[in-house]
Protein backbone atom coordinates (compact mmCIF):
# COMPACT_ATOMS: atom_id res chain seq x y z
CA UNK A 1 0.00 0.00 0.00
CA UNK A 2 2.72 2.35 0.87
CA UNK A 3 4.39 2.11 -2.73
CA UNK A 4 1.09 2.94 -4.66
CA UNK A 5 0.54 6.51 -2.90
CA UNK A 6 3.74 7.91 -4.05
CA UNK A 7 3.23 6.50 -7.21
CA UNK A 8 -0.52 8.29 -7.52
CA UNK A 9 1.10 11.78 -6.63
CA UNK A 10 3.92 11.18 -9.61
CA UNK A 11 0.95 10.68 -12.33
CA UNK A 12 -0.28 13.87 -12.47
CA UNK A 13 2.62 15.58 -11.90
CA UNK A 14 4.33 13.85 -15.51
CA UNK A 15 0.92 14.35 -16.79
CA UNK A 16 1.58 18.76 -15.67
CA UNK A 17 5.15 18.57 -16.67
CA UNK A 18 4.63 16.92 -20.56
CA UNK A 19 1.51 19.27 -21.05
CA UNK A 20 3.78 22.50 -19.83
CA UNK A 21 6.16 20.84 -22.89
CA UNK A 22 4.17 20.68 -25.19
CA UNK A 23 2.16 24.15 -24.62
CA UNK A 24 6.28 25.69 -24.34
CA UNK A 25 6.68 23.98 -27.87
CA UNK A 26 3.33 25.22 -29.36
CA UNK A 27 4.23 28.62 -28.15
CA UNK A 28 7.87 28.52 -30.08
CA UNK A 29 6.85 27.26 -33.09
CA UNK A 30 3.97 29.94 -33.20
CA UNK A 31 6.43 32.47 -32.47
CA UNK A 32 9.03 31.53 -34.82
CA UNK A 33 7.17 32.79 -37.96
CA UNK A 34 6.92 36.28 -36.18
CA UNK A 35 10.14 37.20 -34.76
CA UNK A 36 13.20 36.88 -35.34
CA UNK A 37 16.16 35.13 -33.53
CA UNK A 38 16.78 38.63 -31.70
CA UNK A 39 13.00 38.98 -30.35
CA UNK A 40 12.18 41.47 -32.95
CA UNK A 41 9.76 41.37 -36.11
CA UNK A 42 10.82 39.25 -38.84
CA UNK A 43 10.55 41.03 -42.20
CA UNK A 44 8.18 39.07 -44.56
CA UNK A 45 9.72 36.51 -47.09
CA UNK A 46 10.21 38.47 -49.92
CA UNK A 47 8.91 37.63 -53.68
CA UNK A 48 8.48 38.95 -56.74
CA UNK A 49 4.48 39.32 -56.22
CA UNK A 50 4.94 41.21 -53.01
CA UNK A 51 6.41 43.96 -55.07
CA UNK A 52 3.13 43.65 -56.74
CA UNK A 53 0.50 46.65 -56.17
CA UNK A 54 -2.97 44.41 -53.81
CA UNK A 55 -4.99 42.16 -56.62
CA UNK A 56 -0.91 41.98 -58.71
CA UNK A 57 -2.36 45.03 -60.93
CA UNK A 58 0.14 48.02 -60.82
CA UNK A 59 -0.77 51.52 -62.42
CA UNK A 60 -0.31 50.55 -65.96
CA UNK A 61 -3.45 48.26 -65.96
CA UNK A 62 -5.34 51.40 -63.81
CA UNK A 63 -4.64 53.70 -66.89
CA UNK A 64 -5.74 50.85 -69.28
CA UNK A 65 -8.57 49.82 -68.41
CA UNK A 66 -9.56 54.22 -67.17
CA UNK A 67 -7.99 54.75 -71.03
CA UNK A 68 -10.47 51.79 -72.97
CA UNK A 69 -13.35 52.31 -71.36
CA UNK A 70 -13.92 55.39 -73.07
CA UNK A 71 -12.27 54.47 -75.89
CA UNK A 72 -14.75 51.54 -76.25
CA UNK A 73 -17.68 53.89 -75.15
CA UNK A 74 -16.98 55.70 -78.45
CA UNK A 75 -16.92 52.75 -80.56
CA UNK A 76 -20.21 51.03 -79.49
CA UNK A 77 -21.74 54.40 -80.05
CA UNK A 78 -20.41 54.67 -83.90
CA UNK A 79 -20.92 51.06 -84.66
CA UNK A 80 -24.55 51.63 -83.14
CA UNK A 81 -24.98 54.78 -86.06
CA UNK A 82 -24.86 52.49 -89.10
CA UNK A 83 -27.92 50.35 -88.12
CA UNK A 84 -29.83 53.03 -89.89
CA UNK A 85 -27.23 55.10 -91.73
CA UNK A 86 -25.31 52.37 -93.27
CA UNK A 87 -26.34 51.23 -97.08
CA UNK A 88 -23.53 48.28 -96.85
CA UNK A 89 -24.84 45.32 -95.47
CA UNK A 90 -21.37 44.41 -94.52
CA UNK A 91 -20.72 47.50 -92.87
CA UNK A 92 -23.74 46.77 -90.79
CA UNK A 93 -22.62 43.35 -90.25
CA UNK A 94 -19.08 44.81 -88.85
CA UNK A 95 -20.54 47.67 -87.00
CA UNK A 96 -22.72 44.73 -85.17
CA UNK A 97 -19.66 42.64 -84.86
CA UNK A 98 -17.81 45.63 -83.07
CA UNK A 99 -20.76 46.41 -80.35
CA UNK A 100 -21.12 42.51 -79.79
CA UNK A 101 -17.29 42.28 -78.92
CA UNK A 102 -16.83 45.44 -76.81
CA UNK A 103 -19.69 45.82 -74.91
CA UNK A 104 -19.01 43.13 -72.68
CA UNK A 105 -15.29 44.39 -72.68
CA UNK A 106 -16.37 47.42 -71.04
CA UNK A 107 -17.90 45.73 -67.87
CA UNK A 108 -14.86 43.37 -67.71
CA UNK A 109 -12.57 46.83 -67.10
CA UNK A 110 -15.52 48.22 -65.39
CA UNK A 111 -15.93 45.38 -63.05
CA UNK A 112 -11.50 45.78 -62.39
CA UNK A 113 -11.70 49.03 -61.45
CA UNK A 114 -14.33 47.94 -58.70
CA UNK A 115 -11.85 45.64 -57.47
CA UNK A 116 -9.15 48.01 -57.72
CA UNK A 117 -11.51 50.36 -55.65
CA UNK A 118 -10.96 52.66 -58.30
CA UNK A 119 -13.49 54.76 -60.38
CA UNK A 120 -14.82 53.94 -62.98
CA UNK A 121 -14.94 56.54 -66.05
CA UNK A 122 -18.40 58.36 -65.78
CA UNK A 123 -20.41 58.30 -69.24
CA UNK A 124 -20.23 61.62 -71.46
CA UNK A 125 -23.96 63.31 -71.89
CA UNK A 126 -24.63 62.17 -75.75
CA UNK A 127 -21.23 62.08 -77.70
CA UNK A 128 -19.23 64.16 -75.97
CA UNK A 129 -15.90 62.70 -75.07
CA UNK A 130 -14.18 65.91 -74.83
CA UNK A 131 -12.71 64.92 -71.49
CA UNK A 132 -10.77 61.89 -73.44
CA UNK A 133 -9.80 63.69 -76.22
CA UNK A 134 -6.25 63.12 -75.91
CA UNK A 135 -6.18 59.46 -76.12
CA UNK A 136 -5.26 57.76 -79.62
CA UNK A 137 -7.54 57.51 -81.83
CA UNK A 138 -10.19 58.81 -79.95
CA UNK A 139 -13.08 61.37 -81.90
CA UNK A 140 -14.10 64.77 -81.53
CA UNK A 141 -17.62 65.78 -81.01
CA UNK A 142 -17.59 67.69 -84.61
CA UNK A 143 -16.39 64.69 -85.84
CA UNK A 144 -19.17 62.59 -83.99
CA UNK A 145 -21.68 65.25 -85.32
CA UNK A 146 -20.73 65.08 -88.68
CA UNK A 147 -20.75 61.13 -88.52
CA UNK A 148 -24.30 61.27 -87.27
CA UNK A 149 -25.26 63.81 -90.15
CA UNK A 150 -24.19 61.38 -92.70
CA UNK A 151 -25.72 58.34 -94.81
CA UNK A 152 -25.58 56.00 -97.64
CA UNK A 153 -22.10 55.38 -99.24
CA UNK A 154 -21.18 58.88 -97.62
CA UNK A 155 -21.52 57.16 -93.80
CA UNK A 156 -19.68 53.88 -94.92
CA UNK A 157 -16.79 55.79 -95.90
CA UNK A 158 -16.80 58.18 -93.42
CA UNK A 159 -17.46 55.08 -90.67
CA UNK A 160 -14.89 53.07 -92.21
CA UNK A 161 -12.20 56.06 -92.04
CA UNK A 162 -12.82 57.01 -88.44
CA UNK A 163 -12.82 53.71 -87.57
CA UNK A 164 -9.91 52.58 -88.58
CA UNK A 165 -7.93 55.54 -86.69
CA UNK A 166 -9.99 54.38 -83.74
CA UNK A 167 -8.59 51.01 -84.09
CA UNK A 168 -5.17 52.24 -84.36
CA UNK A 169 -5.11 54.19 -80.95
CA UNK A 170 -6.93 51.01 -79.35
CA UNK A 171 -4.04 48.83 -80.65
CA UNK A 172 -1.29 51.26 -79.22
CA UNK A 173 -3.18 51.53 -76.07
CA UNK A 174 -3.10 47.36 -75.69
CA UNK A 175 0.68 47.81 -76.75
CA UNK A 176 1.26 49.95 -74.04
CA UNK A 177 -0.46 47.48 -71.36
CA UNK A 178 1.42 44.57 -73.06
CA UNK A 179 4.52 46.67 -72.00
CA UNK A 180 3.87 47.76 -68.43
CA UNK A 181 1.04 46.22 -67.30
CA UNK A 182 1.47 43.30 -63.83
CA UNK A 183 -2.31 42.16 -64.08
CA UNK A 184 -2.33 39.09 -66.48
CA UNK A 185 -5.76 39.14 -67.21
CA UNK A 186 -5.36 42.56 -68.21
CA UNK A 187 -2.73 41.63 -70.38
CA UNK A 188 -4.73 39.28 -71.83
CA UNK A 189 -7.05 41.41 -72.93
CA UNK A 190 -4.43 43.55 -74.29
CA UNK A 191 -2.97 40.87 -76.73
CA UNK A 192 -6.78 39.88 -77.60
CA UNK A 193 -7.79 43.38 -78.49
CA UNK A 194 -4.08 44.06 -80.65
CA UNK A 195 -4.95 40.80 -82.53
CA UNK A 196 -8.52 41.40 -83.62
CA UNK A 197 -8.48 44.79 -83.85
CA UNK A 198 -5.73 44.60 -86.10
CA UNK A 199 -7.26 42.02 -88.40
CA UNK A 200 -10.70 44.23 -88.64
CA UNK A 201 -7.94 47.21 -90.09
CA UNK A 202 -7.15 45.31 -92.99
CA UNK A 203 -10.30 44.37 -92.99
CA UNK A 204 -11.85 47.88 -92.99
CA UNK A 205 -9.21 49.12 -95.16
CA UNK A 206 -10.34 46.37 -98.20
CA UNK A 207 -13.68 47.89 -97.88
CA UNK A 208 -12.49 51.37 -98.39
CA UNK A 209 -10.09 49.59 -101.69
CA UNK A 210 -6.84 50.13 -99.82
CA UNK A 211 -6.71 46.50 -99.19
Amino acid sequence: MTSIRPLARRVPLVAATAACALALAACGSSDSGSHSGDGSPAKPASSPSARVPSGGHNAADVAFAKGMIPHHRQAVEMAGLAATRASSPRVKEFAAQIKKAQAPEIRTLSGWLAAWHEPVPAEMPGMDHSAHSGMPGMKGMEEMAALKKKSGKEFDRSFLEMMVGHHRGAVKMAGTEQDKGAYGRAKTLAADIIRTQSVEIARMNKLLGKG
